[in-house]
């Protein structure tokens, strides 16, 4: 799967299909981890182990929506063996994952309105297995700013197409030097500090990829598509959803 005990990731796609695994392996990737909005982890789970393969090594994950709409701050959690759903409090979702031992990443750090804050990333350094440093969505200043905080703490560093359409997947990667052939090589690279490179796509692609996802991005964030999605509580990753057996009732944002 890997070459000379390099293993190229791209950390987070929202998409999977039979074109995107082509395109991942297209472009040299040997594992993708698939982290859906708003699907429940047993579907994902599934969706992704029908898709990998001895090529490619589909990876699990969940980008959890902490908080309120307005105000919510993304996590992306790996290793999770019970689901954990969207609009709890941060703290109530790190405890989570802490319990269940997942590797936690923040993506996109101070990004927009959707992303964990500086003293968040500071309050949680211990939990927290990587940052974001390089992301398609940033401009550079957005990417300046991500590395600088995981330098100024001392957390490594992680990068992910962040691909929401087909052509992003793959427009940056984390090298990691060592082998990595299962989920639980994943897990364990993040979680103890694995040497990695980030690779991203520079110049009139990068402007390109950057422009088209950000588009897409407006999109997703109205206000009319999250009442449509979960507001009315019937979506798969409300809090108060059966699956959750009412676990999560309690520290419910709605």
């Amino acid at each position: 799967m890997n070459d000379g005990g390099v293993t190229r990731v791209d950390c987070h796609v929202k998409v999977l299909d039979d074109a995107i695994v082509e395109r991942a392996k297209r472009v040299g990737l040997d594992a993708i981890v698939y982290a859906p909005h708003f699907t429940r982890l047993p579907d994902i789970r599934e969706r992704a182990a029908a898709y990998s393969s001895d090529e490619l090594l589909v990876v699990p994950g969940r980008e959890v929506f902490t908080g309120s709409w307005h105000e919510r701050k993304h996590v992306l959690a790996l290793g999770l063996e019970e689901p954990v759903p969207d609009f709890i409090p941060l703290e109530a979702a790190m405890a989570e994952f802490e319990r269940q031992g997942a590797a936690v990443l923040a993506p996109h750090p101070e990004f927009a309105t959707v992303s964990l804050t500086r003293s968040d990333v500071r309050h949680y350094a211990e939990t927290i297995d990587a940052v974001e440093i390089f992301n398609p969505k940033h401009l550079p200043w957005h990417n300046r700013q991500a590395r600088e905080l995981a330098d100024d703490l001392d957390i490594p560093p992680f990068t992910s197409s962040y691909a929401h359409l087909h052509n992003t997947v793959g427009a940056a990667s984390t090298a990691f030097q060592v082998a990595i052939d299962t989920e639980a090589d994943l897990l364990d690279a993040l979680e103890e500090g694995a040497a990695r490179r980030i690779v991203y796509e520079n110049g009139l692609e990068r402007a390109r990829t950057t422009a088209r996802e950000l588009a897409h991005l407006c999109y997703e964030n109205t206000w009319k598509k999250a009442d449509r999605l979960f507001l009315s509580g019937l979506e798969p990753t409300h809090p108060r959803h059966i699956a959750y057996d009412g676990r999560f009732d309690d520290v419910a944002v709605y």
